[in-house]
């Protein structure tokens, strides 16, 4: 068995049986003269030569990508998403199915659409603000994520006060920093599963949860906090919240504390027995109104 030396997580292997011989010496010859980036994206979207290399795409890095299905609120138009302008040719975009990829991202008020779906390409590294105020969004389902370089979340579903149905299950937060602000103003989310989420390497909290008014309870049991230093405001206002159980929260880093349950009117009961507050500067307004 010949073996084509790529540097990745196996080698690309070509079966020697007479059948392909001959393709193989074309592909051996084009090899030569290629790097890698150039033989991926040869391989990219031809699923023959993929078998016919014994290669799996998402074993690599450079391909790993992330498909969003998106369902907007019936009775609202205007942007779905947010793309930055310097990576628009990375955003694939197709409605209700169709084949034809759409290049805008913005709901037109006369449009009637059921479903979205989104497929992002490999060199995105940051996902900041993709839907920050997209208020005509009412369900957002992540099917795929094999992207595990993002370090950026912060705004992420920041302002999208329509949305009834989050679905982060595939979600890969392996290497995120920032969540800042992430689910900020969520108010229509009565339901939320975070327990897919890493958040080893998180150090900013910050308002990631504020005003997520319509959530009755969080199951944040598997969070890791040793590396937060910011949880200011972090479940400000969410004034349907009955239970939180943080008691494993590590905040020996954290400084700010500022508003952290403000207006937590419905928590009956509120364990932070296990709470380190030797760095914490900040604290005000902490608990105002959680507990009558």
């Amino acid at each position: 068995m010949n073996s084509i030396n790529i540097p990745s997580k196996e080698k690309i292997n070509i079966n020697n049986s007479f059948e392909i011989l001959k393709s193989n010496v074309i592909l051996k010859k084009i090899f030569n003269y290629m790097n890698l980036n150039k033989l991926l994206k040869i391989v990219k979207y031809n699923k023959n030569l993929q078998e016919r290399l014994n290669l799996n795409i998402n074993d690599y890095d450079d391909f790993a990508k992330i498909e969003i299905e998106i369902k907007p609120d019936d009775n609202k138009y205007g942007e779905f998403i947010n793309i930055p302008d310097e990576e628009k040719k990375y955003f694939h975009i197709y409605f209700d199915n169709s084949n034809k990829e759409i290049k805008r991202n913005k709901l037109k008020y006369y449009e009637k659409v059921n479903s979205i779906k989104i497929i992002i390409d490999y060199q995105i590294k940051s996902i900041k603000e993709l839907f920050s105020n997209c208020e005509c969004i009412s369900s957002i389902i992540f099917k795929k994520f094999y992207r595990n370089n993002i370090t950026d979340m912060s705004y992420m579903f920041s302002g999208c006060s329509s949305l009834k149905e989050l679905n982060l299950s595939n979600f890969n937060t392996k290497n995120v920093i920032y969540m800042n602000r992430m689910l900020y103003d969520c108010s229509s989310l009565k339901e939320l599963n975070l327990s897919n989420f890493n958040t080893n390497n998180v150090t900013d909290m910050n308002c990631m949860l504020y005003r997520c008014s319509s959530l009755k309870e969080l199951n944040l049991s598997n969070f890791n906090t040793n590396n937060v230093t910011d949880m200011g405001e972090m479940f400000a206002c969410c004034s349907s919240l009955e239970e939180l159980n943080i008691s494993d929260f590590n905040t020996i880093k954290v400084t700010n504390m500022a508003g952290m349950f403000y207006t937590c009117s419905s928590l009956k009961e509120l364990n932070l027995s296990n709470f380190n507050t030797n760095n914490v500067i900040n604290m005000g307004y902490i608990s105002m109104n959680v507990l009558y």
